[in-house]
């Protein structure tokens, strides 16, 4: 049997079918449950400080504790990932998660729900990084964008539905119920996911090649649907090193540094920003069901934004639909904080969710994927990922320093400064994905020293 099976170039040319369709249902299922879970978090301690559950240091705590977690796992992930493969990962994470949120639901006291939430925090931030990296390594470089978006269309539908779910079951049958749901749905995608195969570009990657041609023959199989299959693209193996020193080291670190500041400025966004956005009404004389309408409605913004982003990805270029939704936001970031019209603050609000999604799609989802090779891949995204969930830890400090000093205008400036370093560092240092293997992008980063050196 050959030592190299090109399981890349014979991924890249399959028709898109039925298997791409079940890798994106298992993987996007699992997603969807990550992002309904980040977001119960809010209406469940609100019910638990109304009841006397939980005191304010408390809830913030089980904020704390869920972040931390996420920060951990989203490290811890990348390690197991790249030596036990993607396929182990994702089931572990996901298993400890799913009986993690089941746990929570029993807590006889707040202190065992913030150590529940840490563990949950964990398979979160796990769940996070390797299942949008072993989607990239399945679907053809054509239309890579478009289903890496999908998967985080996925996310971000978790918000909308995680509000409008709370809102019917909580007053019926208590936070507790959330936390059922979330697990019972986590462990039924688990024992689905069972049949979820390995990535073979993985295998291939570490040396495993007989598994991964066994594998590549039966995915081709069910590919082809009896159809012959076009040829695959020839390429030539290109060796990365899988020592962790090779990302801060040239040409790694450059795109290390690109995902850390991308990662650390849509952190910031979402945590500092989006959902704050309850408070900043309350603060600004909502009542505080109108807050919860304003909040549903820009949460609709989520979904939409992404499908943008997944939609635009291919046809525009990774780096264009970055820096473009990063100027949208920036202007409309500017506007935000001078409106006070009760139908126009929802609008602006509704249109500054959008870009700000279109960006989560980009780069949780598609780009930061996408500059790492395989055999790095969920280290380095781990890693830029851990950066960005420890912004998250500092952003609730700083935002409210800032809202009580300058009031959502100040708010607005940090997301505004953040984003202007996002757009000049993606425009200088960041690469071009759109329609390329990610065997090129491999071969181009192994390349660079050399046209380096011969310059």
């Amino acid at each position: 049997m050959s030592t190299s099976v090109n399981a890349g170039g014979r991924l890249d040319r399959l028709p898109i079918g039925p298997f791409h369709r079940r890798i994106m249902l298992l993987i996007g299922i699992g997603m969807f449950f990550d992002g309904f879970d980040i977001y119960i978090a809010g209406t469940v301690l609100s019910v638990t400080l109304k009841t006397g559950f939980s005191t304010l240091a408390q809830n913030a705590a089980f904020i704390s504790a869920t972040f931390v977690g996420m920060m951990l796992g989203s490290f811890g992930t990348g390690f197991l990932g790249d030596r036990y493969g993607r396929r182990f990962t994702y089931q572990f994470n996901l298993l400890l998660f799913g009986i993690a949120s089941l746990a929570a639901a029993f807590s006889p006291n707040m202190a065992f729900l913030i150590a529940c939430r840490f563990v949950m925090g964990v398979g979160l931030g796990a769940e996070n990084v390797v299942g949008y990296s072993t989607m990239t390594e399945f679907v053809p470089a054509r239309t890579r964008g478009k289903w890496l978006g999908l998967t985080a269309v996925c996310v971000v539908t978790g918000l909308p539905v995680a509000l409008l779910v709370a809102s019917v079951l909580v007053p019926q049958f208590g936070w507790r119920s959330m936390f059922v749901l979330g697990g019972v749905g986590a462990l039924v995608v688990w024992y689905m996911r069972k049949s979820l195969p390995e990535s073979p570009r993985w295998l291939e990657a570490v040396g495993r090649t007989t598994e991964a041609e066994t594998l590549m023959q039966a995915i081709e199989k069910e590919a082809a649907q009896g159809q012959p299959l076009p040829a695959p693209a020839a390429t030539t193996p290109v060796p990365a090193s899988p020592d962790l020193a090779t990302l801060f080291t040239a040409p790694l670190l450059s795109r290390m540094i690109v995902g850390a500041v991308c990662l650390i400025t849509i952190n910031t966004l979402l945590y500092g920003f989006v959902t704050w956005l309850p408070v900043f009404f309350v603060k600004q004389g909502l009542s505080i069901a109108t807050s919860f309408s304003y909040s549903l409605l820009m949460a609709l913004g989520a979904p939409i934004g992404a499908a943008i982003g997944a939609m635009t990805a291919d046809r525009w270029g990774r780096k264009p639909t970055i820096i473009g939704a990063s100027l949208v936001t920036v202007a409309l970031g500017i506007v935000y904080p001078m409106i006070s019209d009760p139908i126009l603050l929802p609008a602006v609000g509704f249109a500054l969710t959008v870009p700000i999604y279109i960006l989560v799609a980009l780069l949780f989802g598609i780009y930061i994927p996408e500059l790492f090779p395989t055999e790095v891949r969920l280290r380095a995204s781990g890693i830029v990922n851990t950066l960005g969930r420890g912004a998250t830890i500092v952003t609730p400090f700083l935002v409210v320093s800032l809202f009580e000093s300058r009031g959502v205008a100040g708010v607005m400036a940090l997301m505004i400064g953040l984003l202007v370093v996002q757009i000049i560092t993606v425009w200088a240092l960041g690469i071009e994905p759109r329609h390329r293997s990610l065997e090129e992008l491999k071969a181009e980063e192994s390349a660079a020293p050399v046209l380096k050196e011969a310059s």
